[in-house]
């Protein structure tokens, strides 16, 4: 076990393994809650636990993996945890030919002092559980990969952030870019300024877009979904956790159409919907089983609480997606040909999702902040000296191609690669040829 003292608290390796042609180390650190507090606040001196964990290829021995440079990987999200890899493989394959990769656990993820309905009511009432949440943001996940970095000893490292950890390195940018020597970026250009109205208003679009080509592919899936609607209308089906399944609740199965990986599952997921019974047709539970694990957030109730968060600079979001969904007819749950929705949250999921329905007052306080402090230093990232690299894919349902590019345009050393053969999983597709493409062009920078 090594332990360093940070002036803020305790850096601890926990523990180390080898596998699978890897080598690991559990790295925990102990940071301030709030890192812009004034000593006079009361959260001043509070700490948090985050953590991550170091991934080396086993090519390399001891004594050459620790004079490698660091890559700090930042997951998408909000509110999704590091991932925990099996072995080394795409990107990280890639990516451990030449660094020491570090994993974090965001933190309120993970063993990052976790967010959940069962935590949070430790910090107080509703008003307090918000205040707490206000210190979640990428801010303050970049004060935390900064002191972690200064932890590690490491000089300025390589950042590689996917969909909302290409935000937090954008934010990165703008408040710590002494810390950075490169960034990569991958289904993640955020816009820096703006109503997220205008966010929804453009997914929207492309959820549509995405929608009809997906039934262009299975046409029979279209009355497939349009069948399971009707059927949840006027029957009472519930997932196996107890809750109902509500046609907009079904809706969410449009996650599957936000990636190239998994689209098709969408259809093997609704040939077998049905079954008969003596009551007639219902809902099989192979199927009820698996719509479970994609409409529950019961492993990252963050996701919903701070979703609209991201995108909240100076006024309050006041439930952006709800709003603007009014605009968009033709995504209503009542709608006679049913679309599936993306990556919106909605109040009612805090109604009808039993590991958020504890957290509603919350997840409303948090809608209603007006005083969000900004994320991005647009004078900053016009000044930039940092090589930037991006993959803005034209088709992403989840980050505006349009707006990416009017993102990309406002940060001096950011260069796009533009492709229309991923989607927003592109990682997952091809990681390996992305991070060498991208790695290259930031290379070729200097």
């Amino acid at each position: 076990m090594a332990e360093a003292t940070l002036d803020t608290g305790v850096h601890t390796v926990r523990a180390r393994h080898s596998f699978r042609g890897m080598r690991t180390a559990e790295h925990f650190f102990t940071l301030p809650l709030n890192h812009f507090a004034g000593p006079e606040e009361e959260d001043a001196a509070e700490t948090i636990t985050v953590f991550a964990r170091e991934y080396v290829s086993a090519e390399h021995s001891e004594a050459e993996a620790a004079g490698l440079p660091w890559l700090l990987y930042l997951q998408g999200g909000p509110g999704g945890r590091g991932n925990r890899f099996a072995s080394l493989g795409g990107w990280s394959k890639a990516a451990a030919k030449d660094f020491r990769i570090l994993m974090l656990d965001q933190r309120g993820t993970g063993l990052s002092s976790p967010v959940d309905r069962n935590t949070l009511p430790l910090r107080g009432d509703a008003a307090a559980q918000a205040r707490y949440l206000e210190h979640f943001r990428a801010d303050s996940i970049v004060a935390d990969a900064e002191l972690i970095r200064q932890a590690l000893g490491s000089g300025p490292w390589t950042v590689y952030g996917q969909s909302y950890g290409g935000f937090c390195a954008l934010t990165y940018l703008s408040f710590a870019p002494a810390g950075l020597r490169e960034v990569l970026i991958t289904g993640g250009l955020a816009p820096l300024t703006g109503s997220p109205d205008r966010v929804y208003r453009e997914t929207f679009k492309r959820v549509a877009a995405r929608n009809a080509e997906y039934f262009g592919w299975y046409p029979e899936d279209r009355e497939a979904a349009n069948r399971i609607a009707r059927h949840l209308r006027g029957t009472a089906e519930a997932l196996p956790d107890g809750s109902p399944l509500t046609v907009e609740r079904f809706q969410m199965l449009g996650s599957f159409l936000g990636g190239n990986t998994r689209v098709d599952n969408l259809h093997n997921l609704l040939e077998d919907a049905f079954v008969e019974s003596p009551e007639g047709p219902r809902l099989s539970d192979p199927f009820l089983e698996q719509v479970r694990t994609l409409v529950s957030r019961a492993a990252n109730p963050l996701y919903a609480l701070m979703h609209e968060s991201i995108y909240g600079q100076g006024t309050a979001t006041g439930w952006a997606a709800w709003r603007v969904l009014e605009e968009f007819p033709e995504f209503h749950p009542d709608a006679a040909e049913v679309l599936l929705t993306g990556e919106m949250v909605y109040p009612w999921y805090f109604e009808q999702d039993p590991a958020l329905s504890p957290l509603k007052d919350v997840a409303d306080l948090l809608a209603g902040k007006a005083d969000w402090k900004p994320l991005y230093d647009t004078h900053q990232l016009a000044a930039n000296i940092v090589p930037a690299a991006a993959a803005v894919y034209r088709d992403d349902i989840y980050v505006d191609h349009g707006l990416s590019l009017e993102t990309a345009a406002a940060v001096r050393k950011l260069q796009t690669w533009e492709t229309g053969e991923f989607h927003h999983d592109g990682i997952a597709d091809d990681g390996e040829a992305i991070f060498g493409r991208l790695l290259g062009m930031v290379r070729s920078a200097r």
